[in-house]
């Protein structure tokens, strides 16, 4: 059985700028189960999207903490704002934690073992992650945060609101960089054949 506890941890650095040890411990064991529900050998094989498999969902994933912590300091900097910092890093870590379950159809059959009562297609990963995070006892403040579709929540806090914006930066980056074109025109062009 792969060691995920420590794949988790060695992927994701950001996990270590959360101050909170409790919080940043249920964003680990959300991953863990996550990652063994799945069926995963490895948390690198989970690709960002269905058909992007250049970019791996840790790196995005990464890529989205980044951008909504950077976004923390710079709305509590510039505008006196007071967000959350590790509700939002945390958030962002986890909010496509579901794709642990939502990706095992899109990758060489090789690579997972996914659980059939958990894995699969049916639930958007956004709330299948949002899942997770109740389970393994994470905050309501940070589970909010992690439904990143507009109605899935709604009312959304000022985390939630860094983390969409930052999964949407980090999205439009990924499907410039690998496809030449944004995500409005990614979501356009693919959303009919998913």
């Amino acid at each position: 059985m792969p060691d995920h506890e420590s794949q988790v941890r060695a992927a994701l650095p950001e996990l270590e700028t959360i101050d909170e040890g409790s919080l940043r411990e249920t964003v680990v064991r959300a991953w863990v189960l996550g990652l063994q529900r799945g069926g995963w050998a490895d948390i690198g094989d989970i690709p960002y999207a269905w058909n992007i498999h250049e970019v791996s969902n840790v790196e995005h994933v990464r890529g989205v903490a980044r951008i909504a912590s950077d976004t923390a300091a710079e709305q509590r900097a510039f505008h006196g704002a007071d967000p959350d910092r590790d509700v939002a890093v945390a958030a962002a870590l986890l909010h496509d934690v579901g794709k642990c379950y939502e990706y095992v159809d899109v990758v060489e059959s090789d690579l997972v073992d996914p659980d059939p009562e958990y894995a699969s297609g049916v639930v958007p990963h956004s709330l299948s992650g949002y899942g997770l995070a109740h389970e393994v006892g994470c905050p309501l403040a940070v589970q909010r945060a992690i439904p990143h579709y507009i109605g899935e929540i709604p009312d959304r806090t000022l985390e939630a609101e860094l983390v969409k914006s930052a999964n949407v930066a980090s999205s439009n980056a990924i499907t410039q960089a690998t496809m030449g074109i944004s995500l409005q025109e990614w979501i356009d062009e693919y959303s009919q054949t998913t």
